[in-house]
């Protein structure tokens, strides 16, 4: 069940524990996403940091399936993305923002991408990101992502959403205020 309205952004030592073993099973499960990483240091940095575990979960329990990408060096900080097949089923139908939301007259939708990402602690892909995380594999081939929109498009009225087709990557726009069914979006997380 997911605590996205909890004030408690912490999670139990057996949550905490189901949560650590779930991402260790993907981690080793689809080990082509992080070479050179080492799971013993990532589950380090996590257990360090408890309010980033409940992000995670927030990931995991709206079918985000999040998973290390990305390692940087700089900052010492392992990149998770969700990397779900199809985007996340806990956050389909949605609007982009909540200007989109709001400008909806009729069959408004219960949340917008960019305050449900802020409320789980996650930010949306980029462009360039969600292309990066098509180069790990084969993603949104039957649903779409929204991404991070600039602000001359946004301030136009359009959002952008990406997703896979004929094996291909295609970034398209929308309203701002549009919806699907199979639209979600994804987030990643630096911990």
């Amino acid at each position: 069940m997911s605590k996205i309205n909890s004030n408690k952004k912490e999670l139990s030592a057996a949550q905490t524990e189901e949560l650590l073993h779930t991402l260790k099973v993907r981690f080793e499960k689809n080990i082509d996403r992080h070479k050179g990483i080492e799971w013993a240091k990532v589950e380090e940095r996590l257990v360090a940091r408890p309010e980033k575990l409940w992000v995670l979960d927030e990931m995991e329990v709206t079918g985000g399936e999040p998973d290390v990408v990305d390692y940087d060096k700089e900052t010492g900080e392992y990149i998770f993305y969700d990397c779900s097949a199809e985007s996340p089923k806990g956050r389909r139908s949605i609007c982009y923002d909540l200007e989109g939301l709001e400008s909806r007259k009729e069959h408004q939708p219960e949340n917008n991408a960019i305050d449900m990402a802020a409320t789980m602690g996650v930010e949306l892909l980029t462009e360039e990101q969600y292309r990066f995380l098509q180069q790990l594999g084969k993603f949104d081939a039957k649903t779409s992502s929204w991404i991070v929109t600039p602000p001359s498009i946004r301030e136009l009225g359009g959002a952008l959403f990406g997703d896979r087709r004929y094996d291909h990557v295609f970034i398209y726009h929308n309203g701002a205020q549009s919806y699907y069914a199979a639209r979600a979006f994804r987030g990643l997380l630096k911990v």
